[in-house]
C-alpha cells in the first residue's frame, strides 16, 4: 500500500540514507528511534512537506514523490497538535472539507462521525484555547481523519500526555487502525511499539537497522543498539563450546541451545524469562545460579531485580512476588532459566 524506495536526503550535516519501508493495508507500523535520527523528516517526505534528494514514495502503486500535499491520500498529525487556535473544535474538524464537493448535510455527518469516534462530540462548539493535551490530540486526529486518508502519519502522538491520557489515546489509535486506516507512527518509546504495532522498524543515524514483525524484532534484535533500545538489559559477549555452553567473562558458564554451532557472539536473556527464588528450585531449567541481590528498582507494573551471579543479571518480577518472597537488597537468592530462553546473536 505504502512503499518507500531508497529514500535519501541531505539536510546540513544530517542525512537519511536509502530508506526502504513497506506498509501493507491495515498495518500499524511503528518507526522507533532516538530523537534526531530522522523519523519526523521521513514522515514529512511521505506527506509532501519535504522533497527527497532521491528515491520514491509510492502509495497504492502510484508514485506520489512529486505530488503536492493536497493531492496525497495521507494525513499527518504532529506532536504539538497544530490545532487552529482561532477556530472552534467543529471548525477545526471541518477545515479539510473546504473546497470539496460535499453538501452541508454530508459535511455535518462526517464531522459528527469523527467527533464521535474521537469522543469529542461534547466539545464541538468550544474554542481550543482551554482544551487539555489529550483533547487537542483528539481534535487533531478527527480533523485529519475526516478527509479519509489511506495512511495516517503520527509524529510522537503520545509524548506530551500523562499516563491516563496515553492509555485512552492508545485505545483510540487501535480503534482507528481496526476501522481500516493504516498507520505509520514514529516514537522513541519501545513500550508504545509493543502496545500498538504489528510491525516495527528501528532507525539509527539516518538508517533503518532492523525491521519486521514486532515480536521478531523484540525477541531477536540484530545488534547491540537494537537490544538496548528495545529494553533488553541482559546482553553479554560469549564464547561457545562444542558441549553447548557459553562462557561469559572467561569464567561463568551457561547452558545454551547452540544448534548452529556458533563459536563467538552475544547472548540475550529476557528478564521476564528468569525465575527468582529464595531457594534452589527443581525444574526443567538447566541454568541455576546463586547470587547476591544488588538493587531492586520499582516500575509502574513490576520490579527489576539486579542480581550478581558473576555477571549482573536483571530479573523482572511482579510486585506480588516481591511481597510474597520478601526479596531484599544485599540478600542471597537463586535464579533459574532454560537454555531455550537464551537467544544467540553471531
Amino acid at each position: 500500500m505504502l512503499k518507500l524506495k531508497n529514500i535519501s536526503i541531505q539536510l546540513g550535516e544530517f542525512q537519511l540514507k536509502n530508506i526502504n519501508l513497506e506498509l501493507d493495508k491495515g498495518d500499524y507500523y511503528v518507526l522507533l528511534g532516538k530523537s534526531g535520527v530522522g523519523k519526523t523528516v521521513l514522515l514529512e517526505i511521505i506527506a509532501g512537506l519535504i522533497n527527497p534528494d532521491s528515491g520514491q514514495v509510492i502509495l497504492n502503486n502510484k508514485d506520489i514523490t512529486q505530488k503536492k500535499i493536497q493531492k496525497r491520500k495521507v494525513g499527518i498529525v504532529f506532536q504539538n497538535f497544530s490545532v487552529f487556535p482561532h477556530l472552534t473544535v467543529k471548525q477545526n474538524i471541518a477545515y479539510p472539507l473546504k473546497g470539496t464537493k460535499l453538501n452541508n448535510k454530508q459535511r455535518e455527518l462526517l464531522i459528527a462521525e469523527y467527533a464521535e469516534l474521537a469522543n469529542i462530540s461534547h466539545l464541538l462548539n468550544r474554542g481550543t484555547q482551554n482544551l487539555s493535551g489529550g483533547e487537542l490530540q483528539r481534535v487533531a486526529l478527527a480533523r485529519m481523519l475526516v478527509s479519509k486518508p489511506d495512511c495516517l502519519l503520527l509524529d510522537e502522538p503520545l509524548a506530551s500526555l500523562d499516563v491516563q491520557l496515553k492509555g485512552d489515546l492508545r485505545n483510540l489509535l487501535r480503534q482507528i487502525n481496526q476501522n481500516g486506516t493504516s498507520i505509520l507512527h514514529v516514537t522513541h518509546d519501545y513500550v508504545e511499539a509493543i502496545a500498538l504495532s504489528n510491525k516495527v522498524a528501528v532507525m539509527h543515524e539516518g538508517e533503518i537497522i532492523q525491521k519486521g514483525f514486532t515480536k521478531e524484532v523484540f525477541q531477536k534484535p540484530a545488534n547491540d543498539f537494537v537490544a538496548n533500545f528495545t529494553g533488553i538489559k541482559n546482553f553479554f559477549l560469549a564464547e561457545f563450546t562444542p558441549s553447548n555452553t557459553a562462557k561469559i567473562n572467561g569464567t561463568l558458564e551457561i547452558n545454551v541451545s547452540n544448534k548452529d554451532q556458533i563459536k563467538k557472539g552475544k547472548i540475550i536473556i529476557r528478564g521476564e524469562e528468569i525465575i527468582l527464588s529464595n531457594e534452589k528450585i527443581e525444574s526443567s531449567a538447566t541454568n541455576n545460579f546463586k547470587g547476591k541481590i544488588k538493587q531492586i528498582i520499582p516500575y509502574l507494573t513490576n520490579q527489576e531485580v539486579i542480581i550478581d551471579i558473576g555477571i549482573d543479571l536483571t530479573v523482572v518480577i511482579s510486585d506480588e512476588s516481591l511481597q510474597k518472597f520478601q526479596f531484599k537488597e544485599n540478600s542471597e537468592a537463586w535464579v533459574s532459566f532454560k537454555s531455550t530462553a537464551i537467544k544467540i546473536i553471531p
